[in-house]
């Protein structure tokens, strides 16, 4: 059991445990990309960035090799990073709208990002097992973060993820879990309510799947939602 955030994010930093995705994510590393070549590449397990009394949870996939596996911390340094901090500092949950780096000046405000696995997996794909033993980690900051009211789950594993290490996934009927589809607003029995959205991947932001406009309705309706509990 962590006593902290801070204890948690040491241990994910230090983790071990998939040995595929750690040796992915040192050779990417050590390879690097052309246009990063002159960057420290972090190419460690990346922790969790936020609000410690945030009320609003944003769950990711898994850190980009070239972005949060380069820069160090969630969101940062890739294209979806570029819409996720932009939508953030939009509604008010970030003091600017890009995230650079780790000492780049960027606070959040009220919100905490995460993600189901925190090692950059090869072709953005975590097998089931390396999911299983990453998701103890977002169950030890989903204890921690006791202020969380309204939680953005990005993408079908990252929503899978957090239904998974909340205790949802066990407990409820599955016809009664909150199915993924954009939009998608459900109130668990406890009264967190979960929005789910696409992920603001290339793939999905390039072909039009996910757009501004259905980008800052999630957050619009997650920042109303915080709004209606006070």
């Amino acid at each position: 059991m962590f006593a902290s955030l801070a204890a948690v994010n040491h241990s994910i930093v230090s983790c071990t445990r998939c040995p595929r995705l750690r040796a992915y994510c040192r050779r990417v590393a050590r390879d690097k990309k052309r246009e990063f070549r002159d960057w420290p590449y972090w190419g460690k397990p990346v922790p969790g960035f936020g609000d410690r009394d945030a009320r609003l949870l944003v769950v990711g996939l898994a850190p980009a090799a070239h972005g949060a596996n380069r820069t160090g911390r969630m969101f940062t340094g890739d294209s979806s990073g570029s819409w996720l901090y932009e939508v953030l500092y939009r509604h008010g949950f970030a003091n600017q709208p890009q995230s650079l780096s780790r000492d780049d000046g960027l606070q959040l405000t009220d919100c905490y990002i995460t993600a189901a696995a925190r090692c950059a997996p090869p072709g953005n794909k975590p097998s089931r097992v390396e999911l299983d033993r990453c998701r103890p980690y977002l169950a030890a900051e989903l204890r921690l973060l006791r202020r969380v009211r309204v939680v953005v789950t990005l993408g079908r594993i990252a929503h899978e993820g957090f239904l998974k290490a909340a205790g949802w996934w066990e407990r409820l009927a599955p016809r009664a879990r909150p199915a993924f589809a954009h939009g998608a607003v459900s109130t668990l029995p406890d009264g967190c309510i979960v929005i789910a959205s696409y992920h603001p991947s290339r793939q999905n932001t390039n072909t039009g799947k996910l757009t501004r406009t259905m980008w800052n309705a999630v957050f619009r309706r997650a920042k109303a939602a915080l709004v209606d509990r006070g």
